[in-house]
C-alpha cells in the first residue's frame, strides 16, 4: 500500500492550523468585545474597572475586570496562550512542509530570482524574523505610544514587504509569506510581551507587591494590534484559492487594498461594540473592495500578451503542453517529484487536453501558477496562445 506521506502530513497540519486558529481568533474577538462592553460596576470593589452580565447556552455569566489586578491572587487562573502558540507552530510547520521542502516547485520562481533552495529559505526566515524585530521596535519606540501612527507605519512597511516578496518568490508564496510575517508578529506579541507581562503581574501579587499598571496597558495595546491584524491574515490564509488576487503585475497593491478592507471592517465592529455608529466605514470598505476587483480585472487584461488568431491552432497548443506540462501531467510522469499525475489531471492525449481546457485556462493562463515555479520557462506568449485557443472554443 502506497501512501502519499507529504500530502497526508500537509492535511493534518493544515487542519490543526485551522482548528487552533479558530480558537485563537475566537478568544481574541471575544475579549475585545468584552472589554468594549464593560459597564461601571455597581458593586464597588477596589481596583475594579468594569463588569458585564451576559447569557449564553442557557446560563448567566457575570464578568468583572480589574484595572491592574485583584488584591489577592485567585486559586485557579485561566491563561489564554496555547491557541496562539499552536496556531503559529502549525502554520510554520505547514510553511516548511510545502514551501521549504518543495521550494523548487512552490517557493522559487526563477523568472524573478534564480535562487537555490537554501537561499530561498534564508530569505523567507529573514523576512519573518525581520518583520517582528521592526514591529516590536516600533511599538517600543516613542511612536508606539500613538496607536494610529504605529498602525500606519506598520501597514506601510507590510506594503513594502509585499512589493519585495512578489518580486522574489512565486506569487502564491509571496502572499503566504506576507501572512506569515503578520502571523509571526501576532504570535510573538503573545509569547514575548502579553504573557511575560501577565506573569510579572502574577509574581508581584504573589510576593505581596503592587503590580506595575504599565504591564497591563502594554499587553492590552498588543492585544488590540492583534485584533486589527486578524482579518488581513485570514484573507492571506485563503488567498492561494483566488489567483485573480495574486497573478497580477500589481498584486502587491491588491493585497494591500484587501488588507485595508479587513482593517476597516474590524474597526467598524470595534466601534460598534462601544455603541458608536459608523456606516461610512462599511460603505467605504465595500466600495474599496469593488474598486480593487475592477482594478485587478483591468490589469489582468492589460497584462496578457497579444497573439494573432491564426497562430492559435491545436497543434501549437499541444506542442506547448507537451513541452511544459506532461512531465508531471501524464499517465507515467517523468518529473522526479511526482509518481502520479497531480490531481489526477493527465494531458498526454489530445482528448484530455480538450477535456481539461477550462482548468488549463484558470491555472496556466489566468493564474500563471502552472507549471509550478515555472521551472520549464513557459513564456507569456505561450500562455496567451493557449488562452486564445481556449477562448476560440478549444477545438482540435
Amino acid at each position: 500500500m502506497d501512501i502519499d506521506i507529504t500530502a497526508w502530513l500537509s492535511l493534518a497540519i493544515r487542519w490543526l492550523h485551522f482548528i487552533t486558529g479558530i480558537a485563537w481568533i475566537g478568544s481574541s474577538f471575544y475579549f475585545v468585545w468584552l472589554d468594549n462592553h464593560l459597564e461601571e460596576s455597581k458593586e464597588k470593589k477596589k481596583g475594579m474597572s468594569g463588569e458585564l452580565w451576559s447569557v449564553h447556552g442557557g446560563g448567566f455569566y457575570h464578568k468583572q475586570k480589574y484595572a491592574v489586578a485583584p488584591e489577592q491572587m485567585p486559586d485557579n487562573l485561566h491563561w489564554f496562550k496555547w491557541e496562539a502558540y499552536f496556531t503559529w507552530m502549525s502554520g510554520f510547520a505547514l510553511l516548511a512542509v510545502i514551501y521549504y521542502l518543495g521550494a523548487d516547485l512552490f517557493l522559487i520562481d526563477k523568472s524573478k530570482m534564480d535562487l537555490t533552495q537554501l537561499e530561498a529559505i534564508g530569505i523567507s526566515l529573514a523576512f519573518l524574523v525581520g518583520g517582528w524585530i521592526f514591529y516590536d521596535g516600533l511599538c517600543r519606540s516613542p511612536i508606539g505610544q500613538n496607536n494610529k501612527l504605529t498602525g500606519i507605519i506598520w501597514f506601510l512597511s507590510l506594503v513594502g514587504a509585499a512589493y519585495a516578496l512578489t518580486h522574489i518568490f512565486s506569487d502564491r508564496a509571496a502572499f503566504i509569506h506576507i501572512g506569515a510575517i503578520v502571523g509571526t508578529s501576532m504570535a510573538a506579541n503573545v509569547f514575548m510581551v502579553i504573557i511575560p507581562n501577565q506573569r510579572k503581574v502574577v509574581a508581584a501579587l504573589t510576593a505581596g507587591e503592587a503590580p506595575d499598571p504599565r504591564l497591563g496597558q502594554i499587553g492590552k495595546q498588543r492585544s488590540l494590534h492583534n485584533n486589527y491584524m486578524t482579518l488581513p491574515v485570514l484573507f492571506l490564509m485563503i488567498s492561494n484559492h483566488y489567483p485573480m488576487t495574486f497573478s497580477n503585475p500589481y498584486n502587491w497593491l491588491i493585497v494591500a487594498g484587501i488588507g485595508l478592507v479587513g482593517v476597516m471592517v474590524r474597526h467598524f465592529f470595534n466601534l460598534r461594540h462601544k455603541g458608536k455608529s459608523s456606516p461610512g466605514l462599511v460603505a467605504g470598505a465595500v466600495l474599496l473592495f469593488i474598486l480593487i476587483a475592477m482594478f485587478a480585472a483591468d490589469m489582468e487584461k492589460r497584462g496578457r500578451a497579444d497573439v494573432s488568431a491564426t497562430d492559435a491552432s491545436f497543434a501549437r497548443v499541444q506542442a506547448i503542453i507537451g513541452k511544459h506540462c506532461t512531465s508531471c501531467h501524464a499517465a507515467v510522469p517523468t518529473h522526479e517529484s511526482f509518481d502520479e499525475a497531480p490531481g489526477g489531471v493527465m494531458l498526454d492525449r489530445a482528448e484530455l487536453i480538450e477535456l481539461y481546457a477550462p482548468r488549463i485556462m484558470e491555472q496556466t493562463v489566468k493564474a500563471d501558477i502552472m507549471p509550478l515555479g515555472n521551472e520549464t520557462g513557459m513564456t507569456d506568449e505561450e500562455r496567451a496562445l493557449i488562452g486564445k485557443w481556449i477562448e476560440d472554443g478549444a477545438k482540435r
